[in-house]
C-alpha cells in the first residue's frame, strides 16, 4: 500500500476544492490502487490559520471533518521527528515548517510526500518520492 503524506498546501487545495489543483490531485488519487493518506498536527494547524483568521466557521468544519476521518493516518511529531527535522534543515537549509513536514513523512514510512516545494526532494535524498501537485497531469 502506497502511504501518502500530505504537505499543508495539499491538504488546503483538496478540502478547500482549489482548481485546478483539487482536480489534479483526485485524479491521480483515483489511479492509484488504496492509498493511505498520512498528516500530522502542523498540516493540521497550518491549515486553520487563515479559516480561524478570518472566522470562517463553514471552512473550519470542513477541516474539522476531514481531520476526524478514521481511515487518516497520523505522524506525531516525537524527538525523532524533530532530530531528523533539525538534521534537514542544517544540511539543506530547509525552513522548520518544511524539515518537519519533510521529517514527518520519512519517519512515518511514507513511500511519497506530496508537496509544492521541490526543493524538498534533494533534501529527501531517495528516501521517498516527492511530488509536485503543480506538476502532476
Amino acid at each position: 500500500m502506497t502511504r501518502l503524506y500530505w504537505d499543508a498546501c495539499v491538504l488546503i487545495y483538496r478540502i478547500q476544492d482549489v482548481e485546478p489543483w483539487n482536480r489534479r490531485i483526485a485524479s491521480n488519487l483515483a489511479a492509484m490502487s488504496a492509498p493511505k493518506l498520512v498528516v500530522s498536527e502542523l498540516g493540521r494547524m497550518e491549515c486553520r490559520v487563515k479559516p480561524l483568521r478570518e472566522a470562517d466557521q463553514v471552512t473550519l468544519a470542513k477541516y474539522d471533518k476531514f481531520f476526524a476521518a478514521p481511515t487518516l493516518g497520523w505522524v506525531p511529531h516525537d524527538r525523532q521527528v524533530f532530530d531528523l527535522a533539525a538534521d534537514l534543515r542544517a544540511r539543506h537549509g530547509l525552513k522548520t515548517p518544511d524539515a518537519l513536514h519533510l521529517a514527518a513523512a520519512i519517519v512515518g514510512k511514507c513511500s511519497e510526500l506530496w508537496t509544492n516545494d521541490r526543493r524538498l526532494e534533494q533534501a529527501a535524498e531517495g528516501r521517498l518520492r516527492v511530488v509536485s501537485v503543480r506538476e502532476l497531469p
